[in-house]
């Protein structure tokens, strides 16, 4: 991965790269990544991508298997987490990880009963999952970014990115999950109530009804896109500078050192950029939803 064939520009792109599977079409010709040799498919073959290149020949089918991977793992270490601590849970004085977790979850239902108007027993908890999904996730920005595709390279996978925040499919698909409850619920409590509120406001005149519905749609769709996007873009750029002093250290000894001091700076700030952006999304759902019950 950092070795002496990579150029720091290759170096860079490995490190962008997705563990993709999907379908190459029959005639597209590959590399063999065991033989070397150049090949032709002769008919549509499910394989995994080598690159890029081919990541993008196999199209809107191709799966991201690392993020899928790393998302749905890091989901199933917060529901042990929490299982754990909610075990031991009693009702005297709470300690060490009990007293930890009881704060979190004192937090985000502070932040709920501040924010959210409605009555909806699905809003706290989806808040709580949310908070520590998303901040699980964007933690592993903080373990080195060579430390796990190296591992994995050894075993035969070419490639291995462990932030899922980091790819647009998994935080958008987050966000189009939130936009379906949004939907789900101005649906449910406004009823045709909704429809008026997508065609008379803000002008109430039957005349402005074409505008006033291009705008709210507009500005419905894009709560879910800036999301999705927002989380998405803070994050990637977080792992970018952390490739990119990664990439010094093969400077040689001079910015060893230099490199060194700048990972752990950064990574320092970097707490205080994964901690935030899981709670904008966390705030931000609350507040679509809390949108979506008042009905007036």
């Amino acid at each position: 991965m950092a070795g002496d064939t990579l150029t720091v520009k290759g170096y860079i792109q490995h490190h962008l790269t997705n563990l993709t599977y999907g379908k190459l079409p029959a005639g597209y010709e590959r590399v063999d990544y065991e033989t070397g040799e150049q090949i032709v498919l002769t008919e549509d073959t499910w394989t995994f991508a080598h690159g890029g290149e081919e990541a993008a020949a196999m199209g809107f089918n191709a799966v991201h298997v690392d993020s899928l991977a790393w998302s749905f793992g890091l989901g199933l270490v917060f529901c042990w987490l929490f299982r754990r601590v909610a075990v031991k849970a009693s009702s005297g004085v709470p300690a060490g990880m009990v007293n930890f977790f009881e704060i979190i979850v004192e937090f985000v239902d502070q932040n709920v009963k501040d924010i959210f108007h409605g009555r909806n027993p699905l809003v706290a908890p989806m808040a709580l999952t949310v908070f520590v999904w998303v901040f699980l996730m964007n933690l592993m920005d903080l373990v080195p970014v060579d430390v796990v595709p190296e591992l994995m390279l050894l075993l035969g996978v070419p490639y291995q990115k462990i932030v899922p925040s980091t790819d647009p499919n998994i935080t958008l698909g987050m966000a189009v999950g939130v936009f379906f409850l949004m939907l789900y619920y101005n649906i449910k409590v406004k009823g045709f109530g909704f429809v008026k509120e997508l065609t008379l406001t803000p002008f109430k005149h039957p005349v402005f009804i074409p505008l006033n519905l291009f705008m709210e749609v507009v500005g419905f769709l894009a709560k879910p896109f800036s999301l999705g996007l927002r989380l998405f873009g803070n994050m990637y750029a977080g792992e970018m500078i952390f490739i990119l002093i990664a990439a010094l250290f093969s400077g040689g000894i001079g910015w060893m050192l230099a490199a060194g001091l700048m990972q752990i700076g950064w990574a320092i700030f970097h707490i205080l950029v994964i901690t935030l952006q899981a709670f904008i999304f966390m705030v931000l759902t609350i507040v679509y939803l809390s949108q979506a019950h008042e009905d007036h």
